[in-house]
């Protein structure tokens, strides 16, 4: 046991020094609880902000996808260089080895599959014990605001978020966009404001004109979805864009695992997420990489 004496003369309160100012790196987010500014800190780097989600959760609507055919082979090369591994439990469990320590955006939502005309119905599929199971730091739910079956889709999002608040996780409010939905401003304006005053803590949409009003009109942080395949260079123009709008990154998934070379994409990605290269300089860095190979 130490001396009495030993013990009270160490003691050194820096009176003179004055408290730390805390601040909270998450958009709207200064007030929450500390089990969910750590999740949340798992996904937005405490130094940047700003967050790579790598996305492969195609397969539930898609099947087997072009360049995700082998997640076991795919997913270990491009881990490294992404934040956020946003995907569904069953692709998680079997394929993705628990060690490399990714923050995990849990696909929560199923529904009809390509075959089926009308894929805006779906349900909550994943309950929050699962969720807190496999260590999630959000779920993601996928909302359709404006189709026929918003109603239902809206409750579904209300649900995992109630559920979530208990326990501190997350929610990821995904807009989605049905083939005979607008793709506008003022749809996207409408639409992520709704996630936001519902309670979700981050929403992913689509990035278009106007960008940095609808950034500024959500009271929660924005990462953008990169959607269909684009060449390496336009795909880094539209990360590039959507950060300098305000977007506080990117969910990348065909974008890189489509890529001509998915492993340099997804570290081009991290230098415009993290690092505020320019799309040109991103992509001269994806060549480089590239030409070493």
């Amino acid at each position: 046991m130490a001396e009495k004496d030993a013990y009270q003369a160490s003691k050194n309160y820096h009176e003179d020094v004055p408290p730390i100012k805390q601040t909270f790196h998450v958009k709207g987010m200064h007030h929450a609880d500390w089990g969910l500014k750590d999740r949340l800190s798992r996904i937005f780097s405490p130094r940047s902000g700003r967050t790579v989600m790598l996305a492969f959760d195609h397969g539930y609507i898609m099947g087997s996808t072009t360049g995700l055919e082998r997640l076991d082979l795919v997913i270990p090369e491009l881990a490294p260089h992404a934040d956020v591994f946003m995907a569904t439990r069953g692709a998680i469990r079997t394929c993705v080895p628990p060690t490399f320590g990714k923050a995990i955006a849990l696909r929560a939502t199923a529904g009809s599959s390509i075959l089926q005309d009308d894929v805006t119905d779906e349900v909550l599929a994943v309950d929050i014990e699962d969720a807190i199971r496999m260590n999630a730091s959000c779920v993601a739910v996928q909302t359709f605001i404006g189709s026929k079956d918003e109603k239902s889709s809206i409750d579904s999002l209300n649900k995992a978020i109630n559920a979530g608040n208990r326990y501190g996780i997350a929610t990821l409010g995904v807009v989605a966009v049905g083939k005979q939905m607008e793709r506008t401003a003022r749809f996207f304006l409408l639409a992520t404001r709704m996630l936001a005053e519902f309670g979700v803590h981050l929403v992913k949409t689509y990035y278009c004109e106007d960008f940095g009003k609808i950034v500024a009109a959500c009271p929660v942080p924005i990462v953008i979805a990169g959607g269909k395949k684009l060449p390496e260079d336009e795909a880094l123009t539209l990360a590039y864009r959507a950060v300098s709008d305000g977007a506080a990154g990117v969910d990348m998934g065909r974008n890189i695992f489509q890529a001509g070379d998915p492993a340099a994409m997804t570290q081009a990605i991290a230098k415009v997420v993290h690092e505020n290269y320019t799309d040109k300089d991103a992509f001269g860095f994806y060549n480089d990489i590239r030409q070493k190979r």
